[in-house]
């Protein structure tokens, strides 16, 4: 629900960093772990990489304006966004350079965030794209992770051809996990009729319908079920699919009585 928000993704900071080293510093990239759920923007992001000896005190001057050009570009965004550099001992090994220039350069350029709002809904989301998880796995892999959702189902298939082509290019493996169907709203639904009268005789003003970028487990019954009507609500939710993720307790009971208003209607 936050993807319209331009929330900063750690993997693509850190890619960015990473990109800038490589073209003057000869960096050398070792590590790289960045997010965790496919369905949440990542907050954090980390990478172990060196560079010449002879490069380190420039490095460190230009490593100083790019976290302050950064925090001048996130600043509106993203208030509490945090960028470090520590020293480390030495390591043992470090991506071959074709490796390292094909994973680099296509996190950099791989599409993230928005890629379109809908024309039917004024303000919804209908297409967007998550550079979720970059992780070194055993056996010499790596696994990067990514989601794409949309409300139109072709839209979708479209961004997630977007991202499979660039990892190609640079010589992945792509592989598809089964995702969620599109829900196109439907502002003429009689369930929504019905739900919008029960809240407005149980609380006496008008509720905001509206469409989210989220919710999608509704798509899945619709995939099955073409000819129900659906609507989708409950108590508020902050933070969520993240550390900071709560409910609002006070908007429980609320909910439990719309949602008995409503079934008692219909």
């Amino acid at each position: 629900d936050d993807i319209d928000k331009g929330r900063v993704n750690s993997n693509k900071t850190v890619a960015r960093l990473l990109w800038d080293g490589m073209q003057s510093f000869e960096l050398k990239l070792c590590y790289f772990s960045g997010g965790n759920l496919r369905n949440a923007i990542p907050r954090e992001a980390y990478a172990i990489f060196g560079v010449p000896a002879r490069f380190k005190a420039e490095f460190v001057k230009r490593y100083n304006l790019f976290a302050a050009d950064l925090e001048a570009e996130f600043r509106f965004r993203e208030p509490n966004f945090k960028i470090t550099l520590n020293e480390m001992p030495h390591v043992d090994e470090v991506l071959d350079s074709r490796t390292q220039s094909a994973l680099v350069y296509s996190l950099v350029g791989v599409p993230n965030g928005v890629v379109a709002m809908s024309f039917a809904v004024p303000g919804l989301v209908e297409t967007s794209t998550n550079l979720a998880s970059v992780k070194f796995a055993e056996g010499n892999r790596i696994v990067v992770t990514s989601s794409q959702r949309s409300s139109v189902e072709s839209a979708k298939t479209y961004v997630m051809q977007m991202v499979e082509s660039v990892f190609a290019l640079a010589g992945a493996d792509v592989a598809h996990s089964d995702g969620y169907p599109g829900w196109t709203p439907d502002p003429q639904s009689k369930l929504l009729e019905v739900t919008v009268d029960a809240y407005k005789r149980l609380f006496g003003s008008e509720p905001k319908v509206r469409a989210i970028h989220a919710g999608l487990e509704c798509g899945l019954f619709l995939e099955k079920y073409p000819d129900l009507e659906m609507v989708s609500f409950g108590p508020t939710l902050r933070g969520v699919h993240s550390p900071d993720e709560r409910l609002e307790i006070a908007t429980v009971p609320k909910f439990w009585k719309l949602l008995t208003e409503v079934l008692k209607t219909i």
